[in-house]
């Protein structure tokens, strides 16, 4: 093992090991602070999850570079069964950053908190797990052909294919919480970690320097990363309103009294005026929520959805609210003040149910209008 490949493995194992320790400190810290906060929602699907598995995949690199400096101190660099593990120590880290993009708001709508889907995922990572170590003993002599490994491609397009989802969940996020510089630095980061494995594939990439240099700038800058999108969600987390503070009348139609303390809403009268569809949007949340069933509380937005086809129809809501309140930047209400999102599609108000209150005539005269006569079923005690 030469001085240069000494000094980046264990610059690799101990930058991977420090990024790792300190999203494991920040998510324990997280879990006990803000656990109010996390379990307010009843959800399965917290969101801290996330940053667990970011932290689990930190630590797989770790254990792989700790692989690579035994090999290389007995020169068993060049073996199969060395290659095979690097590999899929690689595809366990790309599951762990699948895992961690189940729980991310911004990823894309197929994977975000889509059970069927990432189960599928998990199923094809396997087989590519199964490949990778079955693959340099099938092909024998016969891997490398035309300058193409072909044992490797299996991580090649698993990292890809997760290159491109962390790339788009990664920029969306940073551009939501305003971090557009950030945003941009991420995706620049993202791929050059994908370039760092394309001399595992590509043999004429052999510049073992240039190689080297690329995967420590891009690990260390995307651990860097990492710890700025933590540093934001606790931000966000600190800045969320508890479910139990949060109160909301209906008094007529396109008439609301709403309370948040934590931003400066009390007591306020919101008039929705001719934007109807909001209102009885909002309106249909607040009667699942407060009468419906566990499953009913909740409503699928979508092309699925047989009542809001889009998810701008609770965008609206939120925007109407800050305009008619005139709210300030740090008090304007998020999206996820307001709304939970489940999983598979379906949202459901994040108020508690003993905190809505819904004028009776108001409701008698909703759900008797013929679109509405599901509610007739929710709302039984009528």
């Amino acid at each position: 093992m030469t001085d240069l490949n000494r000094f980046y493995t264990l610059a690799h194992i101990f930058i991977s090991f420090n990024g790792g320790l300190l999203l494991l400190a920040i998510w324990y810290n997280i879990s006990k602070r803000f656990k109010v906060i996390l379990q307010a929602d009843d959800s399965k699907k917290r969101i801290d999850k996330g940053l667990l598995y970011l932290s689990l995949s930190m630590f797989v690199w770790v254990l792989s570079g700790c692989l690579s400096y035994a090999v290389h101190l007995y020169s068993y660099e060049k073996t199969n069964l060395y290659l095979s593990w690097i590999r899929l120590f690689s595809i366990i880290n790309d599951l762990f950053l699948l895992l961690a993009l189940f729980y991310s708001d911004y990823a894309p709508a197929f994977i975000y908190k889509n059970e069927k889907n990432i189960s599928k995922i998990i199923g094809v990572v396997l087989l590519m797990a199964f490949l990778t170590l079955l693959l340099p003993y099938l092909l024998g002599a016969g891997d490398i052909t035309l300058g193409i490994r072909i044992s490797a491609l299996p991580d090649f397009l698993l990292s890809g294919f997760l290159a491109v989802l962390l790339l788009l969940s990664f920029y969306r996020t940073f551009v939501h919480r305003g971090l557009k510089v950030v945003a941009v630095v991420s995706s620049i980061v993202i791929v050059l970690i994908f370039a760092s494995i394309l001399p595992d594939v590509f043999c004429h990439l052999n510049d073992r320097f240039t190689t080297d240099l690329v995967k420590i700038i891009a690990k260390t800058s995307f651990i860097a990363i990492t710890l700025v999108l933590t540093t934001s969600w606790v931000i966000e987390l600190a800045n969320t309103p508890k479910p139990a503070e949060m109160m909301i009348r209906f008094i007529d139609w396109s008439l609301i009294k709403l309370s948040i303390p934590s931003k400066g809403v009390v007591e306020t009268t919101i008039e929705f005026g001719s934007k109807t569809t909001q209102y009885k949007n909002l309106l249909k949340f607040a009667l699942r929520r407060k009468y419906g069933t566990e499953p009913e509380q909740s409503i699928l937005i979508g092309a699925a959805g047989e009542e809001i086809k889009n998810q701008t129809y609770l965008t609206r809501i939120i925007d109407n609210i800050n305009e008619i309140l005139n709210l300030n930047e740090e008090q304007q209400l998020d999206r996820k003040d307001l709304f939970t999102f489940i999983g598979q599609g379906r949202y459901r108000l994040r108020m508690l149910p003993e905190n809505i209150s819904i004028d009776d005539t108001l409701m008698r005269e909703f759900i008797n209008a013929p679109e509405n006569q599901e509610y007739k079923t929710i709302c039984n005690f009528l």
